[in-house]
């Protein structure tokens, strides 16, 4: 890489932002966050920025509006610094769940998020598996939407699958679960899914045949694993031999950790570090895959002006 690149790292993940640093061969640029007696956040950017290609790492995760807003601000400092270009490496864009108005007099705070990252100052944006397709829409500038299913894919890659299932647990997200399966050269099944008034989750049965089968669940993220809890019930009642639950975002937020160790029938965890895992939000029997190599190879790819859609798509080829 030239000196012409400026990475920077928000509060949320710094770890994340060192490790595209040390595969890009670049150092992590300083800045320093501060807070007013009036609770107020300002950010400076303590490297130069002027006419450089600038980066800045941060995931959406708790505490969300905290690292949101972080982010605007160092967005605005580096456009303030007459940088020639700004990317928004977002790795886990968590209002992505926010993307249509289902309920009377709410906002969709998908787009109006997008909306505030390019008035914060942002000429691109870099983010992973956002919760729907329509959301990649609502930015006015170019997003790179990365995709994690041939790293999670690899971690199955050398074992006996003639027994497999992937099952996605919901079929919004069987499309994504489809690609996958088709890729380890095993079927799929979906569940059929729906929230009631409450917001508790209702699986009323298994589409496709997963009796006696090893399962994989795929989803796009684990936040409070009320999910897989439910779908747990029901694959019990099809005798499944065993069960591995496979993601991108492992946010295991709320109860999750209690509920996924309290199934002992899931005989592994496999998540990314989109988003960072303190020791207290790691269950026993987790696998975190890292896709930093993937940011980093794309982050490359847009200072040197180089095609990036073969890192997006969820064509995935293992093997």
């Amino acid at each position: 890489m030239t000196g012409e690149i400026a990475v920077f790292s928000g509060s949320a993940h710094p770890e994340f932002a060192e490790e595209m640093c040390d595969i890009l061969g670049v150092g992590l640029s300083p800045s320093r966050t501060t807070r007013f007696s009036n609770d107020c956040l300002q950010v400076q950017l303590r490297a130069n920025c002027r006419r450089r290609d600038v980066f800045v790492v941060q995931p959406l995760v708790p505490p969300v509006q905290e690292n949101l807003m972080e982010l605007y601000l160092m967005l605005d400092a580096a456009r303030g610094a007459s940088a020639q270009h700004i990317t928004a490496v977002i790795p886990h864009f968590a209002y992505a769940r926010s993307d249509k108005k289902d309920a009377p007099r709410i906002s969709i705070g998908a787009r109006l998020v997008a909306d505030q990252l390019a008035t914060a100052g942002a000429d691109r944006v870099v983010t992973m598996a956002l919760h729907s397709e329509q959301v990649h829409g609502f930015f006015s500038v170019p997003v790179d939407h990365l995709s994690a299913l041939k790293e999670l894919a690899m971690h199955f890659v050398g074992r006996d699958l003639s027994n497999t299932v992937v099952v996605s647990p919901d079929f919004g997200n069987l499309k994504v679960a489809g690609h996958f399966a088709h890729h380890l050269g095993v079927p799929v099944a979906a569940a059929s899914k729906h929230r009631r008034s409450d917001d508790t989750v209702v699986i009323d049965a298994i589409v496709g045949d997963v009796r006696g089968k090893d399962v994989i669940v795929l989803d796009d993220e684990i936040a409070t694993a009320g999910s897989i809890v439910e779908l747990m019930t029901c694959l019990r009642r099809d005798d499944v031999r065993s069960v591995s639950v496979a993601c991108t975002h492992g946010l295991f937020t709320g109860p999750a950790v209690e509920r996924l160790q309290a199934e002992t029938g899931i005989s592994e965890v496999v998540c990314t570090n989109t988003v960072p895992l303190p020791p207290e939000r790691r269950v026993h029997n987790l696998q975190v895959r890292s896709v930093a190599p993937l940011f980093a190879e794309a982050v490359r790819r847009v200072h040197l002006g180089e095609s990036i859609s073969s890192l997006f798509s969820d064509e995935v080829t293992v093997g």
